[in-house]
């Protein structure tokens, strides 16, 4: 066969299939631009009934987690994950530390059964009040506290319960690991972690910002023997309450505070105001003849009298209708040694009259008697004493009366003054330079003053009203104090101050201590005596013995027996 053409032949079927009509391609185009245009408008709403719906839940779930920002925010300004710093004693034993809690909050607009979730609330937290979560649930708020630092056993149970529209939020609880044993120096804080009291109070910035813990001057196991003795005494002279102070003598650091009765700062509210009332710094009272020790140091520091001058105590002072009279006269003239050692009231007085008006407010006011004490703590005491220093007043404030004082005034001057003479402030921070930059310092009474004075105090101690001070191997020197109360217009027989401020070892102070006891009433075993020799001086005893070997002071058995001579009556 012959082909007549290069091209090949195909069926006429063919050839049609082959051939596109123009018409067709147009409509694809514009069913292809259609269905693009859809698939773009569809993406567009569902993108929008997303955010829609995003929105609507955002709104519904986070409103309550929003308002809680907001009032964490107005309660408190520091971050949520930040805890309060420790205070720790001297010797870094935790006595204020916080510890991670739960706390339980609801949003009423999200509890479906009021009734039903308050009834298995109560179950776990019976001590909650009905009509008050009642009416928390049913206000209209998106947020109502229920129950602050739940225990973990709390916190477990009520989140096992599922309960729709209560929440929990992480917080800190504020916890005194030792009770009521410091808590008139370290107090306590709210529910929000402010501090309410003592040095929380006073370091209540510094806690919340900082991270490093505060290390008192304190010393916890002196506290404790401090304490314990204090509370015996008061117990067994039935008195109203007490103060126990040790003082370091050259670093003037605050070794132990006890003021009784005291309150457990766990729960501060549970306490009456008197237990929480700091007897040692707010309370002031007339401390008796233990300012006889100022009153000395004065006369003798400027010169007026010698320890060899002589004043008769024979008669009683009569002045403006009062009369100053001793406690145990010796109807006879008297040195200004004896004077001292037997607490005459009179030679004291005649003393002041030497010195003057001008000179005994000068140097009551230089050894900070007149205005509240420099400290760390922030309840501190105002002094009272007469508007003017007339002959009367300045002779009455000679033995300490017609001035009132706190504890910490007192123990403060006299460490001062038995010390090197120095003026320093007392601490309750433990001090990194234990001298406290003596550079600074002003001098109250010179060297040799300090040293008369010591031996003063040890006089009385050895052959006068502390008597009952006396630690066996240990030298003691100190001063009692008995003062009667003020009753209206005059004074109460039958309410007394009864003290002992002593220092050991007494030639070379290096611990001050003071004992205060609040109307004892005297018994069998003190032939029904209630003052400073009976009451407070043998408490001194007590935790002299207790606490010298903890601070490395060993007793020296070797020492001389009390002299004979000059021995007088324990009472005062």
């Amino acid at each position: 066969m012959k082909i007549s053409s290069n091209k090949m032949a195909y069926p006429s079927y063919i050839h049609h299939r082959l051939t596109i009509d123009p018409l067709d391609i147009q409509i694809q185009r514009q069913l292809e631009i259609s269905r693009t245009r859809l698939l773009v408008i569809s993406a567009i709403f569902a993108i929008g009934f997303l955010t829609i719906g995003l929105r609507l839940v955002n709104v519904t779930l986070a409103n309550s987690t929003d308002d809680l920002q907001k009032i964490t925010h107005t309660i408190r300004n520091e971050p949520t994950n930040k805890y309060r710093a420790d205070i720790l004693d001297r010797n870094g034993i935790v006595v204020a530390t916080s510890l991670p809690t739960a706390s339980l909050y609801a949003n009423p607009k999200q509890i479906l059964n009021v009734n039903e979730s308050i009834k298995k609330i109560l179950e776990i937290l019976p001590e909650l009040n009905v009509k008050e979560i009642n009416s928390k649930l049913t206000q209209d708020r998106n947020f109502v506290w229920i129950k602050r630092n739940l225990t973990p056993r709390q916190h477990y149970a009520i989140n096992r319960l599922g309960l729709p529209g209560f929440y929990f939020k992480e917080e800190e609880h504020r916890v005194y690991p030792q009770g009521s044993l410091l808590a008139h120096i370290v107090g306590y804080t709210d529910i929000d972690n402010h501090g309410l009291a003592g040095l929380e109070r006073a370091f209540d910035q510094k806690l919340n910002e900082e991270k490093n813990s505060i290390r008192l001057s304190l010393d916890t196991r002196l506290q404790y023997i401090m304490r314990d003795e204090l509370a015996k005494t008061i117990k067994n002279f039935s008195a109203q309450g007490g103060v126990g102070i040790i003082l370091d003598t050259t670093s003037h650091e605050v070794l132990s505070l006890v003021s009784l009765p005291d309150f457990d700062p766990n729960a501060p509210e549970q306490a009456p105001s008197e237990n929480r009332f700091n007897r040692a710094s707010l309370g002031v009272y007339e401390m008796g003849s233990t300012l006889k020790i100022f009153n000395t140091a004065m006369v003798l520091d400027k010169g007026i009298v010698s320890l060899n001058d002589v004043f008769d105590t024979s008669t009683p002072i009569v002045i403006d209708k009062f009369t100053i009279h001793d406690d145990h006269p010796q109807n006879r003239s008297l040195s200004v040694n004896e004077i001292f050692a037997y607490s005459s009231n009179i030679g004291s007085a005649k003393m002041a009259l030497q010195a003057g008006a001008k000179t005994q407010y000068d140097f009551f006011s230089h050894l900070g008697l007149l205005k509240p004490l420099i400290s760390e703590l922030p309840e501190m005491g105002r002094p009272i004493f007469p508007k003017e220093w007339r002959p009367i007043n300045m002779m009455t404030m000679a033995y300490g009366h017609g001035i009132a004082i706190t504890p910490l005034h007192l123990i403060n001057g006299v460490a001062n003054i038995i010390g090197d003479g120095n003026d320093r402030n007392l601490t309750f921070i433990l001090s990194e330079d234990s001298k406290n930059n003596q550079n600074s310092l002003s001098q109250i009474v010179k060297a040799d003053t300090s040293e008369k004075i010591r031996n003063l105090m040890k006089s009385v101690v050895d052959m006068g009203t502390g008597k009952k001070a006396q630690t066996y191997g240990y030298n003691i020197g100190g001063k009692t104090g008995t003062a009667n109360k003020q009753q209206g217009h005059g004074y109460d027989k039958e309410s007394r101050i009864s003290s002992f401020i002593g220092a050991f070892p007494i030639e070379q102070p290096r611990y001050t201590i003071l004992i205060m006891v609040d109307e004892p009433k005297g018994n069998e075993a003190s032939d029904n005596y209630a003052t400073g020799g009976w009451v407070a001086a043998p408490t001194f005893n007590r935790v002299v013995s207790r606490i010298a070997p903890l601070l490395g002071i060993l007793p020296n058995y070797t020492l001389p027996n009390t002299p004979n001579s000059l021995r007088i009556s324990s009472v005062e």
